[in-house]
């Protein structure tokens, strides 16, 4: 009688333990499905309002070290200008998102706002202008607006002047000078030591890049270009030694300036010939050719003061028609004592 009074009591507790444990089961179900459901729910869409304003209030911005999408950004100085091709986003609000070319005005259009000159603005001053027209305009409330160059109207730098290939060659991003130099073949023999680099966004202000014999000696004239850019390496000054000299040449001006002794001693000196008191500079200027006397042999005795060339003068060292005659009276007796001495060997 014992055991099957214990066996009722389990028959009789068990449908409470069954129910028990479903109910458990079911609380712990719905608290998972919750946390799922909030999990995979979205960040607040924009509403609709009233006057068909948009809202993203409660929605986060997205952060700025995101760069699944991003293209690289150009230098906060790169200004835009007509021709180049835009894309602006507003976060959330893809409705409103844009793909223009900037028109000879320096407008774009864009939904709600309307035409935007953002011509000589930088990308982040046009990403705050618009911000501020649609905020202004109660068109979205706190907007976040994200603008990236496409397309520059000018994909290249142009290379100009004395270089192996002068052209335009492409700037992928930012470069540096003299890796566009160096595609460009490098310098020609002609090249000065000082290059003019005009960026786009300040066509008004040139800057002019120093070079130096060794360009490891100074880096700092390694200088970015970005697309757009002119660059022009100019060609150096000369200098020309001619007439009774060792080596009559055209010389580089290193410096600014080259004076008579400098230019005397790269053409390797005046031979024994020569006229030393009828050296002349031959000048062309905007009237013509003038002439210059040159006290050299005073000059190289240091009894009279050098004498400072410009580009592209002419020193003429005239030959001493007596010295020849005498030279050449010499020439022929050494070569009679010459004749004679061999004659007289048996």
């Amino acid at each position: 009688m014992l055991d099957l009074a214990k066996m009722a009591m389990v028959f009789s507790t068990s449908p409470m333990r069954w129910s028990s444990s479903k109910l458990v089961r079911g609380w712990v179900f719905s608290f998972l499905l919750l946390i799922a459901l909030a999990a995979r729910t979205p960040a607040q869409q924009p509403v609709v309002g009233e006057k068909g304003k948009i809202t993203t209030e409660n929605v986060p911005a997205p952060s700025q070290q995101s760069t699944e999408t991003a293209t690289p950004q150009p230098a906060s100085s790169l200004r835009l200008q007509t021709g180049d091709l835009v894309d602006v986003a507003v976060y959330n609000v893809p409705e409103l998102t844009t793909k223009a070319r900037v028109s000879t005005k320096g407008e774009i259009y864009l939904p709600l706002i309307d035409y935007v000159r953002i011509a000589g603005l930088t990308a982040e001053e046009a990403e705050g202008m618009i911000q501020k027209r649609l905020s202004d305009g109660g068109f979205v409330k706190n907007p976040h607006v994200t603008l990236f160059v496409d397309q520059y109207a000018s994909q290249g730098a142009s290379l100009l002047g004395e270089v192996v290939r002068p052209g335009v060659y492409p700037v992928p991003g930012q470069q540096r000078l003299f890796d566009l130099i160096s595609v460009a073949g490098g310098f020609t023999e002609k090249a000065g030591k000082s290059i003019s680099v005009t960026h786009r966004d300040q066509p008004e202000k040139p800057v002019t890049v120093p070079l130096s014999r060794n360009i490891s000696d100074n880096p700092e004239s390694n200088i970015a270009i970005l697309p757009g850019d002119t660059i022009i390496v100019r060609k150096a000054d000369l200098v020309y030694v001619v007439g009774d000299v060792g080596r009559p040449s055209g010389f580089l001006m290193d410096s600014a300036h080259l004076t008579v002794l400098q230019a005397i001693a790269l053409a390797g000196g005046t031979t024994h010939t020569a006229n030393l008191g009828g050296t002349r500079i031959i000048h062309r200027g905007p009237h013509g050719l003038t002439e210059t006397p040159v006290e050299l042999k005073k000059i190289l005795r240091a009894k009279a003061p050098d004498v400072t060339m410009q580009a592209d003068d002419i020193l003429f060292v005239p030959t001493s028609a007596t010295k020849v005659f005498a030279g050449r009276a010499m020439e022929a007796a050494m070569q009679a004592a010459t004749a004679a001495s061999i004659v007289a060997i048996p």
